[in-house]
């Protein structure tokens, strides 16, 4: 086992975090401050993330991304978890890898200019009735000739309002069993596509979460992704790629980020004549907070390298999730208590990273519903899921 990073690992760290730390975190305060992202601020860190080539990292350098592993890429996403998403999401793109089961005229289409920064896209799957269940979604393509219609809606569509088109989520079979759904590629564009009300959050500042209404939207065969019928399963791996990620990487970079906070100021305030970080209690606050920083990152490193050993690191995913989402809400907390009243105070980022913090245990699949993910699979497999040498 190798645990120190290679030259080019560490240069590819220190460089994207010395971006963020540069270009993307002196601009919190703004978009806290208005709610959203400057438009020309946007164009200027996407033109300098993609000079440096950042852009579309997970994408294979084939189709023009960086062509990371599972590793490296978790490596870059803990650095991304230290600043606000909507930041991330123009700095560094948000390209998903379901594209890459396309045609070569869909990866022309829709997946070359995404990685180029042309284009960008938004997974539509959550519906009101369904969130963490996928497979209940009620949105349906109905046959109609060589193509469909489609009809339904969706919610909570992150970055729905900026993107221009969308993979759809939709039963294509009513009486099929088990749930025969697919998954379409839908430019916002198309007649009888409506982008409804943005959904204000706690947090995330500066992110739309849309709703999306489909009311008989005429589709081609050019718009079905991969398999009709084997929409779950695509979505599913997607899904798992983008909780390992978005999720289980970012939550630790951000709980890095508040760790550090919480150590400096406890080094720098003083109460009763001593540094706050001389009392035991705050001691044990920043202890856990390193503990269980470093158990999520071992975790969250062990599932990558199961994707990039060609494994199915589903129940891995599940853990991570939980585990990092969890660890995240915990260190925001010690934060605030450890910072007083100016941790609950707007002039600091601790309230806001915070706030930012609680979305993590809920989108992507709540921490219940990975547990009971996890629990299915000890009960099915047996100590092959927590024993070595099993």
């Amino acid at each position: 086992m190798q645990f120190d990073l290679t030259e080019e690992q560490a240069m590819i760290v220190g460089t994207v975090r010395r971006f963020v730390e540069t270009e993307l975190i002196p601009l919190e305060d703004e978009i806290e401050a208005t709610g959203r992202l400057d438009p020309a601020r946007a164009r200027a860190i996407f033109e300098k993330s993609r000079a440096l080539g950042f852009y579309a990292m997970n994408i294979p350098a084939e189709y023009g991304g960086g062509g990371l592993s599972a590793v490296d890429t978790m490596l870059v996403e803990e650095q991304f978890g230290h600043t606000k998403d909507i930041l991330i999401r123009r700095a560094f793109g948000n390209v998903y890898e379901s594209l890459l089961e396309g045609t070569a005229a869909q990866k022309e289409r829709w997946l070359l200019p995404a990685v180029r920064g042309e284009r960008t896209c938004s997974i539509a799957i959550t519906e009101p009735g369904a969130g963490s269940d996928a497979a209940a979604i009620t949105t349906r393509a109905v046959r109609d000739g060589d193509g469909w219609q489609l009809f339904g809606n969706k919610h909570f569509i992150s970055d729905g309002e900026f993107s221009d088109f969308f993979i759809v989520s939709a039963v294509t079979d009513q009486a099929a069993r088990p749930r025969h759904v697919s998954l379409f590629l839908v430019d916002k564009d198309l007649p009888r596509v409506t982008v409804g009300r943005n959904q204000p959050m706690m947090g995330l500042t500066g992110t739309s979460h849309v709703e999306l209404f489909f009311e008989g939207v005429k589709l081609g065969r050019e718009h079905l992704l991969g398999v009709e019928g084997h929409g779950l399963a695509l979505a599913y791996a997607t899904l798992g790629r983008v909780r390992l990620a978005q999720v289980g990487a970012r939550a630790i970079g951000k709980a890095c980020r508040l760790a550090t906070l919480m150590t400096d100021y406890a080094n720098e305030r003083q109460q009763f004549g001593h540094a706050i970080g001389d009392y035991q209690m705050i001691q044990q606050m920043i202890a856990d907070s390193v503990i269980e920083i470093n158990a999520a990152r071992l975790m969250l490193l062990r599932a990558a390298w199961d994707i990039d050993q060609g494994r199915n690191p589903r129940d891995w995913i599940s853990m991570v999730k939980i585990e990092a989402a969890e660890t995240l809400g915990r260190v925001a907390d010690r934060a605030v208590q450890i910072f007083g009243g100016m941790g609950y105070c707007k002039e600091l980022p601790i309230e806001r990273l915070y706030r930012d913090a609680r979305i993590y245990r809920i989108f992507d699949g709540t921490s219940e519903i990975h547990r009971t993910v996890v629990a299915r699979s000890a009960l099915k497999r047996g100590a092959a899921l927590w024993d070595i040498g099993a």
